[in-house]
């Protein structure tokens, strides 16, 4: 199968997750960058961003070379394949639950509170403003309100309040972990707080991975107004495929998601949904939140 055939054949199968193409091996002397090659033009072709395609052609690329074949029906999803590091690390962040439930993201210490009465088991407070004084008394309010309730709470962003506070973890993205010093880093692994880490790709995924971090959140699952993407919107097809290949992690999906998408979320192997439309502006939060607790304990992750 020439190079050609060989990235049509992934775009055919791949387009509309079909399956039943029988592996072919590759013919003596066909130079192996071929399918390096090939699918990095057939994952361009289905929409995948430039460091997302390159990740997923030398993953294709290793995965042919470790089974001796090319098979266009087999989307990689092996850790070795990608160069994940191999667990358990000795240079991991603190580990949590693999299934964190139900996520709610919320905007200030009082809705903290209302989630932890609500009996949320996990909330992140992403609260946004110019002043550090006070970022942090949000931040000693939002601990404060969890307090002596199982709610885990993470703060986003705001990870030496956090530390200072005795939160329960943080949550960074990506351009927040990109301007932390090493020295930042090294102390916010020495606190024994737990970092959780967004993603909205491959190559995402793997910067996370090299931080070994306590969760890895994916996304945006469906389209969202609440914040800019530097992706479009992955849906659940990408969702699956990405919960298969970074499964070692507990993993939260996050993104335009609702009561109504929880069970389709979760059947895509993920421990933890995370929302913040479905409670922020419900009419009800706490009913809201009850409703999307019983939807998670209904459901199990594939």
């Amino acid at each position: 199968m020439n190079q050609a055939a060989m990235q049509q054949a992934i775009v055919d199968q791949h387009r509309a997750r079909l399956a039943g193409f029988a592996a072919q091996p590759l013919p003596a002397g066909q130079s192996q960058g071929a399918v390096y090659r090939a699918a990095l033009a057939a994952c361009s072709a289905l929409g995948f961003i430039a460091a997302d395609a390159l990740v997923l052609a030398r993953a294709w690329q290793a995965q042919t070379d470790r089974l001796g074949q090319f098979d266009a029906a087999h989307w990689p999803d092996a850790p070795q394949d990608f160069g994940l590091q191999a667990q358990p690390r000795a240079d991991a962040f603190a580990p949590c639950p693999k299934a964190l439930g139900l996520y709610a993201v919320v905007p200030d210490a009082a809705w903290v509170a209302r989630m932890a009465a609500a009996g949320v088991p996990t909330v992140q407070l992403r609260f946004k403003h110019a002043d550090d004084a006070v970022i942090q008394a949000e931040v000693r309010a939002a601990v404060a309100a969890v307090a002596g309730s199982p709610t885990r709470l993470f703060i986003n962003d705001h990870w030496q309040a956090a530390i200072a506070a005795g939160a329960y973890g943080v949550h960074l993205g990506q351009e927040d972990l990109q301007s932390l010093q090493p020295a930042q880093l090294a102390c916010l692994r020495a606190s024994g707080l737990r970092l959780g880490v967004s993603t909205h790709g491959y190559a995402e995924m793997l910067a996370a991975d090299r931080l070994a971090p306590s969760y890895i959140a994916l996304g945006a699952v469906f389209p969202t107004t609440l914040k800019s993407m530097p992706t479009a919107p992955q849906g659940l097809a990408r969702l699956a495929d990405y919960a298969r290949l970074m499964r070692v992690y507990p993993l939260v999906a996050i993104g335009g998601i609702g009561a109504a998408q929880v069970p389709a979320v979760r059947a895509c192997g993920v421990g933890s949904v995370a929302v913040v439309r479905a409670i922020v502006q419900a009419a009800d939060p706490r009913a809201a939140a009850q409703q999307l607790m019983a939807l998670m304990q209904a459901t199990t992750e594939r």
